[in-house]
This record gives C-alpha cells, sequence and structure tokens, in this order.
C-alpha cells in the first residue's frame, strides 16, 4: 500500500507513545538508546546510572518497558537483573529488556523463566538499529526475544554429556548417598537392599565411571566428586 503524505517515519500506533525507562551506567549507550526510542515514537521518560535509581524511577513512572543493562554499579555484577527480578515482582505490567556485553547462559535463563514480555539482547545487537526497535515492539506486545548467540550457548551446553548419564536411576542414587558420607551398610539400610546389593551397585558406577584402581587415588571419592563436579 502506498504511503500516505505526511504519514512518513510516523510510529505505529502499537508503539507511539510507549513510556520507556533506561539504566545503563554508560552515559553515551543511555543516550543514544534514548534519541533513538525518541525517534522511533517511544515516550523516554526517565534514565537510571544504577539500579537504586532505576528502582526509584520504575515504581513512579510505571513504564511500559524497562530496558536494563545486566552490569551496574556499585559491584559491576548482576545489580540490573536484580533491579528486573523487583521490577518484575512488583509492576508486571512492564515489560523488561535486559541488554549485555556477552552471551550470560545462567543469569539469562533465571530471567527468562519468568514468563512473557521479556528480552535478552547483546549490545552488540543495538548497532542494527531497525532490528533492535523490533524486538522492543515484540517485548512491548507481548512476545520474549532471546539473543541468536544465548540460543547457540544454550545449545551447547546441552551438547557437553552429563558424565552421569552413564549410571542407571538406581546407581545416582547409591551415588548421592556416597556423597553424603553413606558406607555401604548405611546406604543398604537407607535404599532397603542388601549390603552385598550396594557393593555391586558401586562396583557398576566404578566401572561405568571409568575409574581404574590406582595406588593412590581412592575410587569412591573420585567418583563424589564426579557427582558433585556434574550437579
Amino acid at each position: 500500500m502506498p504511503t500516505q503524505p505526511g504519514t512518513a517515519g510516523v510510529a505505529p500506533l502499537s508503539r507511539r507513545g510507549a513510556h520507556v525507562v533506561l539504566a545503563d551506567d554508560d552515559v553515551l549507550m543511555r543516550e543514544g538508546l534514548a534519541s533513538l526510542l525518541d525517534r522511533s515514537g517511544f515516550e523516554v521518560v526517565g534514565q537510571a546510572g544504577n539500579s537504586v535509581e532505576l528502582l526509584a524511577l520504575a515504581r513512579s513512572a510505571r513504564p511500559e518497558l524497562a530496558i536494563i543493562d545486566i552490569r551496574m554499579p556499585p559491584g559491576h555484577s548482576v545489580e540490573g537483573l536484580e533491579a528486573a527480578r523487583v521490577i518484575r515482582e512488583e509492576l508486571p505490567g512492564t515489560a523488561i529488556l535486559v541488554l549485555s556485553a556477552h552471551a550470560e547462559v545462567n543469569e539469562a535463563m533465571d530471567l527468562l523463566a519468568g514468563g512473557e514480555r521479556l528480552g535478552y539482547l547483546l549490545k552488540s545487537r543495538v548497532t542494527d538499529m531497525a532490528e533492535f526497535i523490533r524486538t522492543v515492539e515484540r517485548i512491548i506486545a507481548g512476545g520474549s526475544v532471546v539473543d541468536t548467540s544465548l540460543v547457540q550457548e544454550l545449545v551447547k551446553a546441552r551438547r557437553r554429556r552429563d558424565p552421569l548419564d552413564v549410571l542407571s536411576p538406581r546407581e545416582r542414587e547409591v551415588l548421592a548417598l556416597m556423597a553424603e558420607g553413606a558406607s555401604n551398610a548405611g546406604i543398604a539400610e537407607r535404599i532397603f537392599v542388601t549390603e552385598g546389593t550396594v557393593e555391586k551397585h558401586v562396583r557398576s558406577i566404578l566401572t561405568k565411571l571409568d575409574l581404574p584402581e590406582s595406588g593412590t587415588d581412592h575410587r569412591r571419592v573420585l567418583a563424589v566428586l564426579r557427582f558433585l563436579e556434574a550437579r
């Protein structure tokens, strides 16, 4: 359909005037996003440089969207993510887009488990302005957006074989009790089998985990270490 006179550059009604707050300690990044959003039809109602300022701003403005950097002062750890959790709990109507310099799987999954109207985007993607605005639109409209780099990291993580996959459910149970420090007799009492049966399970565990007999390392201890590493 041809563009009607006077409509070029006007933001669609779906996003025109939507209130947005920005939180990033990088002033240049923050101002750049504010300018882009303003030109695209959003209304940036406030900016924050740390999580405390962000929470005060969000509670006051009650925006449709909060764009938050994961790492902010004072610790540059996960202050932004923690603030996002508070906003999600107190202001469920506020959509959240988290920005990160790197694909951090654990942090992202913790956030995205919270439901719809959530997004996780690498800062490097913001250079594609048109795609960034489309992402913002989708999140405000009720969708969830996950950066493709994060998806690739998740796929890699799933491909990593769990060293305990070779064990049966019963063998996993026995190994878990070994990790608690239980003896064979104690394990037998806990799972209601004979001590001889437990010994068979232990031998099978050590064999499946490829723990050959050694004059220096205790195989049972090594098995427990494998269990703890896999948790």
